[in-house]
């Protein structure tokens, strides 16, 4: 359709809408001024956003018999849940509104964390408060706590009702009242969309199996193997241990459904428009509970089609515009962060305002554990070179852990850039990370070893991972300085970057992998869990010691954190390197507005000289002081790293 009709069926289509908006406005309120104010925000978001989520949707499902019907129906969901939303997230939606760029912040720390291994509960969470805000946090990830299938639920991630939380650790109202505590000290909350795929025992699977045309519409099945096969020829497999191919036989249906991830994870049917209003109905639900920032999970696999890998299809992209277009109408004040675990040429696609503004940046995270393997920079290097620049009003999330594997997912031709061959790299990384290298500091845990393929990933605590189980296992104080040294400098690097510093909770004190989960039924199948400690809260104790290396580890990230807020140039998204010679030593500059600031890291456990006379091109003085330590260093001079060594440098 041409542009100018575009615009015309939009205009044309809104004003068939707009008597049913006018009509639950005046049902809202009884007040003549509460009215006006109600109808004025909606006009300036229609007038703002409307072409934008028509078009989206044409494109989507324009070829739909009934396309107007769906429109109507998608426009009055998110006029119903705008109006449903309590007045202290308007208010926030207000602030947002004017302050479109607020997750750019220097102040943005954040943490993630499962509810029942950090707490127990969300109230228990709620009295934790006081200590987030201690460490320094800002941002607060918990990872799925709705409702979800019992036993084996992929850690939370097969939902069985996205409006109740799982009983075990409270009620919505437990969550509405712990956002509301988040926000009142600048904390804000974040939460998982799983928008690919439900549990097998969400409701419109129970309704499906009972034969209701409707809810079946709802999932991919298929009568034979027949589709699936053709589909399988160009599919990979998510996790080939546990299941082979993407589809399972489910004996109540008598049909074939589409499983991605696991055989209990039911694949959505984006191709059909009520899926997504149902799903936007969800996720202004959530949005209504006091969230600000939504993970969109695996969105590389939201859309199908045949003869292709099913991943990263223009399509996802077009689903996730219209999401976020029909949250910038019913609750500007979130944003999305998208979870896409994918090669970094494709990672990027997903980062955009209009589309999402925050993104996982799992790239980085694999070749810091790279570097740190490897004491050298230069791929790295090579990544942030070209990889690391981000549209306007857009930002990373960095992170060294999560609840996740870590995956090699940087790119093959980077590593042939640089002299290094990509497939001999990861199996080196592999090996490497698993105790199998001659040398190696590293305790990790395999996970999903595709021996078809060789593919595989790596689990394991950042402690455990960096060197400090090695060095506690074999009581070796050497080995336990470089161990504190080494994390020092990588989460210093962390801290520094563009983005949103992330660490998985428990990472403050160094807690190490817990290989318990293995005489676990329901997780003895699933490596990722010897990550997935519970918070051992007599730590707090070793805060009143002289010296441990946990309470070394705390007070490192909240100097970091406190640090990291008191700098104007780590506001933004602006960082270039800087190209130091040394193979081992990492240089890069952050600046925002006449704020400037060199960060130096040398991944190696020997020391390194450096020339910092590039710093004076950049409008540094001949002195300069690092912000960590208050060293004073000549720009004039060779500067000595110690090993791991990490500088914050700025002028005096």
């Amino acid at each position: 359709m041409e542009e100018s009709r575009l615009e015309y069926e939009a205009t044309r289509s809104l004003r068939r809408i707009r008597p049913k908006i006018t009509r639950r406005i005046e049902e809202e309120t009884q007040s003549d001024l509460e009215r006006a104010r109600l109808h004025e925000t909606i006009d300036y978001r229609l007038d703002e956003h409307w072409l934008t989520l028509f078009r989206l949707l044409y494109q989507l499902y324009g070829h739909h018999y009934d396309f107007f019907y769906y429109l109507e129906d998608i426009a009055l969901t998110a006029v119903d849940s705008w109006l449903a939303r309590p007045r202290d997230l308007k208010e926030l939606d207000q602030r947002r509104e004017n302050d479109p760029g607020w997750y750019l912040s220097e102040r943005m720390v954040g943490g993630s964390l499962y509810v029942d291994l950090f707490s127990g509960d969300l109230v228990k969470l709620r009295d934790a408060i006081p200590y987030l805000r201690d460490l320094g946090l800002t941002y607060l990830h918990l990872m799925p706590l709705f409702a979800s299938r019992p036993g084996n639920s992929d850690g939370g991630y097969a939902i069985s009702d996205y409006r109740a939380v799982d009983p075990r650790l409270g009620t919505i109202e437990d969550l509405q009242a712990l956002a509301n505590d988040l926000r009142e000290v600048g904390i804000s909350l974040v939460l998982d969309f799983v928008f690919n795929h439900t549990a097998d025992d969400h409701l419109w699977a129970i309704r499906a199996q009972e034969g209701e045309q409707e809810f079946l519409d709802y999932y991919r099945t298929f009568p034979d193997h027949s589709i699936p096969s053709q589909y399988e020829r160009t599919l990979r497999e998510i996790f080939p241990s546990v299941r082979r191919g993407n589809f399972t036989w489910d004996e109540t249906l008598k049909r074939w459904v589409w499983t991605t991830f696991n055989s209990f994870q039911w694949d959505l049917n984006y191709d059909n428009p009520e899926v997504f209003r149902a799903m936007a109905s969800e996720m202004l639900f959530l949005a209504n509970t006091g969230v600000e920032i939504l993970r969109l999970d695996a969105v590389a696999f939201i859309w199908k089609q045949m003869g292709t890998t099913c991943e990263n299809l223009p399509e996802a992209h077009l689903l996730i515009q219209a999401f976020n277009a029909v949250c910038r109408i019913a609750a500007p004040g979130l944003v999305f962060k998208s979870e896409a675990i994918v090669h970094p040429d494709e990672v990027v696609k997903y980062i955009d305002a209009k589309e999402c503004q925050i993104s996982y940046n799992p790239t980085f995270m694999a070749l810091l554990w790279e570097a740190m393997a490897t004491r050298e920079t230069k791929l790295l290097e090579r990544s942030i070179s070209h990889r690391f620049q981000l549209p306007p009003g857009t930002t990373w999330l960095n992170y060294l852990r999560s609840h996740d594997d870590i995956g090699w997912s940087f790119d093959n031709g980077d590593c042939w850039e640089v002299g290094i061959n990509p497939d001999g790299h990861r199996d080196f990384l592999n090996r490497f990370y698993t105790a199998r290298f001659p040398g190696s500091f590293a305790r990790g845990v395999p996970f999903q070893h595709n021996v078809d393929t060789g593919d595989m990933r790596i689990c394991g605590t950042m402690s455990s991972l960096a060197g400090l189980e090695e060095a506690i296992t074999e009581k070796d104080p050497a080995l336990l300085d470089m161990a504190v040294r080494r994390m020092r400098m990588v989460y210093g690097v962390l801290c520094a970057a563009t983005g949103i510093p992330l660490i998985f909770m428990g990472e403050e004190w160094g807690l190490l992998n817990d290989y318990d989960f293995e005489k676990d039924p329901d997780k003895g199948d699933d490596s990722r869990w010897v990550h997935r400690v519970k918070m051992d809260w007599s730590l707090t104790r070793e805060l009143k010691k002289k010296k441990s290396v946990p309470k070394e580890v705390f007070l490192t990230l909240q100097q970091l954190f406190s640090t990291r807020k008191e700098i104007p140039a780590f506001r933004g998204n602006r960082m270039r390197l800087l190209y130091m010679v040394n193979p081992h030593v990492l240089g890069f500059i952050r600046w925002h507005d006449a704020s400037f600031a060199a960060i130096l890291a040398n991944f190696s456990e020997k020391p390194q000289e450096i020339d910092l006379s590039e710093l004076r091109t950049i409008g540094m003085g001949h002195f300069v002081k690092d912000a960590l330590s208050d060293r004073e260093f000549s720009t004039r001079k060779l500067a000595k790293l110690e090993p791991y060594d990490l500088l914050w440098l700025g002028e005096e």
